[in-house]
């Protein structure tokens, strides 16, 4: 699970990815607004952290920038702006849920926890599953009644995107952009190859779906 993380005190964010990595979220951070923003933007993270005294643009107007920009990424504030009036603010602008500094490490977790479960990302806390398939998020673990499967790290991120998104066909550009990043390289049939490898596993663990191609569009999950 992809994470942004915006602050600018660079002593705390480096401590907080190095236990959110500890934990097995793959995180970002950058240190300004301005940077928050333009990553944030891509639409590639599952959930964003997001301070709000940060120079070049504070986390309310990233907030508000965001949310404009119709993006529904779940977003928690971080900040030691303790009052009731700044959290409403925050949470009026379309924040998730709202931090206050000094925080401990368990309680950010369980927030972020929370919060992805009531966007729907999460059914138990390191878990999605489809029909009777779950996918653990700590292990990259795929399993049915059958049994049991490892993905590698780019089946698990195009895996993971379907399982989120079940309903809706995943376009090409988004799975590049989950499994790939933004600046790597990538080869037009790359993710054809990945997606024949998850088809191989469902069959092997005698899925009761498959990954089907949309002609033009990208892929989705589809009942067999």
């Amino acid at each position: 699970m992809k994470i942004l993380l915006v602050e600018d005190e660079k002593e705390l964010a480096r401590a907080l990815a190095k236990m959110l990595t500890k934990d097995g979220y793959d995180v970002d951070c950058v240190y300004d607004g301005a940077d928050g923003l333009n990553f944030a933007s891509t639409g590639m993270y599952d959930l964003i952290l997001l301070d709000v005294i940060m120079p070049k643009m504070n986390g309310f107007e990233v907030l508000g920038e965001l949310r404009r920009k119709k993006l529904d990424t779940p977003i928690i504030m971080l900040t030691a702006l303790a009052a009731e009036d700044d959290k409403i603010l925050g949470l009026d602008r379309g924040a998730d849920d709202y931090v206050s500094k000094p925080f401990s490490f368990p309680e950010l977790s369980a927030r972020m926890r929370a919060v992805l479960r009531r966007r729907g990302k999460l059914v138990s806390d390191n878990k999605l599953e489809y029909a009777e398939a779950s996918l653990d998020l700590t292990t990259y673990v795929l399993s049915t009644p059958q049994g049991e499967i490892g993905l590698t790290a780019k089946e698990f991120e195009l895996l993971r995107y379907l399982f989120e998104y079940p309903k809706f066909v995943a376009a090409k550009e988004d799975l590049i952009l989950k499994a790939w990043g933004l600046n790597s390289e990538f080869e037009s049939n790359n993710l054809e190859v990945y997606m024949s490898f998850l088809r191989k596993k469902l069959q092997h663990l005698g899925a009761s779906f498959t990954i089907e191609a949309v002609r033009g569009v990208g892929y989705r999950l589809a009942q067999k």
